[in-house]
């Protein structure tokens, strides 16, 4: 269908407006002075606006559907330049007799409403186009009740769409015909944040609940029945303790997170030496890497700095989120592999393990000349199931039986390093093989003109 809507049967309207806008100065000039100036000038008036409705009309020639020969031609409307370009779908539609939705005829609608509901024809009946029932009752009563209405309906397609439909009546056709305005907004965003922030607040309460729970039964056990038992008093603090630390911890993410979102438009201003980063998260992990009896594969390039554009202080908080993820699942006397590599154009490397399943899970903007610096870090836990991958970047997301021991954690962490990512303008990736581990891939833009001069391949690498 063309960017209009009104049949060639309505061309004559515009003529007769035309015409009738310049009755009133004819009678005016031939009444007050006669046939003289006046009257020429109204005259003149008249015929220009006839000319200029007949030249508006040959300057926008009837056309038809391209897909279909059959299909009669449309004319345009005064300002359907205007509503053509409106994001919101917008729909005129004219009907006759009350009662009758078959009746109900599309004789307008603007581009977005046209590659919403796939209308190809001119003129088209409303119910061919759209068949909710909720839609078609708002429609007939703005058309015959003068009602103003609003409802709500989903359009299903590869991602179902929430819409809000308005309704409102417009004045009588000249032919007669009752008139209505049909709008749509789309709402799926805002749907799909109340839904994020009520699973938030569910989520967030059922993580402070246990531990809250826990602790609630350990100081009505310490001031009870154990008040005396020195032993149990001792066991029971330690308990305490750890279960105010996984408070803590919780908080301290869900701050972060709150913060990280706030900023997430901002594009980050600065510079980082990212194997800089990486050697000050290895350093500040070292002791808790010896308790547990692994150990890092990690070289520092030595003299040469990889500088990425970003927020030091958000770059290093992606870095110490995966590798203590890598340290939570490594058993004793694994490795962890960290490995920085670039310049690369921001494509997925190939895998480490040819067995393993991989995922994007943010991908690189591609800028036209772009550079990245890819950020390696793997693990040789027990992997992740196919399954979980899309995943991994919710909150409060666990892989299922990695819940207990010392895997215990917040599910934000991977929901953190995907917002930091998103703000930089790079990308995430993971790839898993159940029994062998899981590596997760970053990119981080380089600064332009480390991208220009640094030579491609291995900027450094595990030992």
């Amino acid at each position: 269908m063309p960017s209009d809507g009104l049949t060639s049967a309505h061309r004559p309207i515009l003529l007769l407006t035309a015409a009738g806008a310049a009755a009133p100065l004819l009678l005016a000039g031939f009444g007050q002075a006669g046939p003289g100036p006046a009257a020429a000038a109204a005259l003149a008036v008249a015929c220009g606006g006839l000319w200029a409705a007949r030249r508006a009309f040959e300057a926008s020639r009837p056309v038809k559907d391209p897909t279909d020969e059959a299909a009669p031609a449309v004319t345009p409307i005064p300002y359907a330049g205007v509503l053509e370009n409106l994001v919101d779908p917008v729909m005129v539609v004219a009907a006759d007799e009350p009662y009758e939705v078959t009746g109900h005829r599309v004789v307008f609608a603007n581009r977005a409403a046209r590659d919403l509901f796939r209308i190809y024809r001119p003129d088209i009946r409303l119910i061919t186009a759209i068949r909710n029932p909720q839609i078609i009752e708002l429609v007939e009563e703005a058309l015959f009740g003068g009602v103003n209405g609003e409802t709500t309906f989903e359009t299903g397609a590869a991602q179902d769409r929430n819409w809000t439909a308005v309704a409102s009546p417009l004045a009588p056709a000249p032919w007669g015909a009752s008139m209505a305005l049909l709008i749509l907004r789309d709402q799926t965003d805002l749907r799909r944040a109340e839904q994020m922030r009520a699973d938030f607040l569910a989520n967030a309460s059922h993580e402070l609940r246990t531990p809250l729970a826990s602790l609630s039964g350990f100081i009505e056990t310490l001031r009870g029945p154990a008040r005396n038992d020195v032993a149990a008093r001792d066991k029971f603090l330690g308990i305490m303790q750890a279960q105010a630390e996984r408070m803590s911890r919780l908080i301290d993410d869900l701050m972060s997170l709150s913060r990280i979102e706030l900023n997430e438009h901002i594009a980050p201003l600065g510079s980082v030496d990212l194997s800089a980063a990486v050697t000050d998260v290895t350093d500040a992990l070292m002791p808790v890497v010896r308790a547990k009896g692994v150990s890092f594969a990690w070289a520092p390039p030595g003299r040469d700095r990889v500088l990425v554009e970003g927020d030091r202080d958000q770059i290093v908080q992606v870095v110490q989120n995966l590798v203590d993820n890598a340290v939570k699942y490594t058993p004793a006397g694994g490795v962890i592999a960290i490995e920085i590599t670039g310049p690369v154009d921001g494509d997925a490397p190939p895998p480490l393990d040819p067995d393993a399943t991989r995922l994007p899970l943010l991908t690189p903007e591609h800028r036209a000349g772009g550079a990245y610096a890819l950020l390696r870090v793997s693990d040789q836990g027990p992997g992740m199931p196919r399954d979980a991958l899309p995943r991994l970047t919710e909150r409060f997301y666990r892989v299922e039986g990695q819940k207990s021991g010392d895997k215990t954690g917040t599910g934000l962490g991977l929901a953190i390093v995907k917002h930091i990512v998103n703000r930089h303008k790079g990308g995430l990736a993971a790839e898993t093989v159940l029994g062998r581990g899981s590596t997760f891939s970053v990119w981080f833009p380089l600064r332009p003109a480390v991208a220009e001069r640094a030579p491609a391949g291995v900027v450094a690498k595990v030992s």
